[in-house]
């Protein structure tokens, strides 16, 4: 048996090609972060070493951890630009996932080499000296304070070594770098954590965050003309740019253009997703591809 029932396919988003990811729309000022956050790193790096203050050195490895982070996603936004080949249907744009995947590998190495090496250095606490950890330190949270772009999180990681530094400086306590550096240990891992969680979900194709994919199967039945709904899939391509497809069946009066007109205004509406495929299937389709489905087994 043939079916006659009509497989129509759209997009109501005419093309991803035109749309623009959430990190790309902050290219400009992700560039210029990366420029503070260099001088910041440079400064950090040469005065833990000449201080011999690990707390110094632990917060130019945060900031060296988000700029390369910072620099990763830059490239990823530039590739992703190019636009959708034959062999590549949405072009480049997870690059930024993969991006972010491996920014937060990396933040964890860095966090669990400072936190034992802190706790080697808190057994035996080298000699410090406080006067270049405060003036350096002063000198990033007045910096990262002023430009507060994507180094906005590092602010208490420098905040920690000004304090470190001024214990060490008023009581002599050489074990205040390395509680420092713990802090700044400490500080990495939960936002390392959620980035991995999150680049990874979309990876994986996971139903984007903040979208009820009950809710949605229920605004795509209570739409006028459709009398079922199957084989919906809700996943995010990169940052805010959400797809949907689903199987809809049509009622036999159903107009099939207003039909998908009212299930893309409503899901780029409510849900915030304004790339969406949907199949228009008759019930008589629906009967055939379920006899298809036992036939195979």
């Amino acid at each position: 048996m043939t079916s006659t029932a009509p497989r129509t396919r759209t997009r109501y988003a005419r093309s991803v090609a035109h749309s623009h990811s959430a990190a790309g729309r902050h290219a400009r000022p992700l560039a210029a972060a990366i420029g503070v956050g260099v001088a910041v790193l440079v400064v950090e790096l040469i005065a833990g070493i000449a201080a011999n203050s690990l707390a110094l050195i632990a917060d130019a490895g945060h900031v060296f951890a988000d700029i390369s982070g910072m620099a990763l996603s830059l490239i990823a936004i530039r590739l992703a630009a190019r636009p959708p080949t034959d062999n590549r249907s949405f072009g480049l744009y997870r690059l930024e996932m993969l991006a972010a995947a491996v920014n937060a590998v990396l933040l964890l190495v860095i966090a669990i080499v400072v936190g034992v090496e802190a706790i080697r250095r808190f057994a035996a606490p080298p000699d410090v000296q406080p006067s270049v950890v405060i003036v350096v330190a002063a000198l990033a949270l007045g910096t990262m304070r002023g430009a507060y772009l994507e180094i906005a999180g590092d602010l208490m990681g420098a905040l920690a070594v000004l304090v470190a530094g001024l214990v060490i400086f008023a009581t002599g306590w050489r074990q205040a770098d390395a509680i420092a550096s713990v802090v700044v240990a400490v500080l990495i891992v939960p936002r390392t954590v959620r980035l991995l969680r999150d680049s990874v979900d979309v990876l994986l194709e996971a139903t984007p965050k903040g979208v009820d994919l009950s809710d949605v199967e229920r605004h795509i039945r209570e739409a006028p003309g459709v009398t079922d709904v199957h084989d919906l899939h809700a996943w995010t391509i990169t940052s805010g740019m959400n797809v949907v497809s689903a199987h809809v069946v049509l009622a036999e009066d159903a107009k099939p253009g207003d039909i998908l007109d009212h299930l893309g205004t409503c899901l780029a509406a409510d849900f915030d997703i304004n790339h969406s495929t949907f199949q228009l299937e008759t019930p008589e389709h629906v009967l055939w591809e379920a006899r298809a489905e036992q036939s195979q087994h």
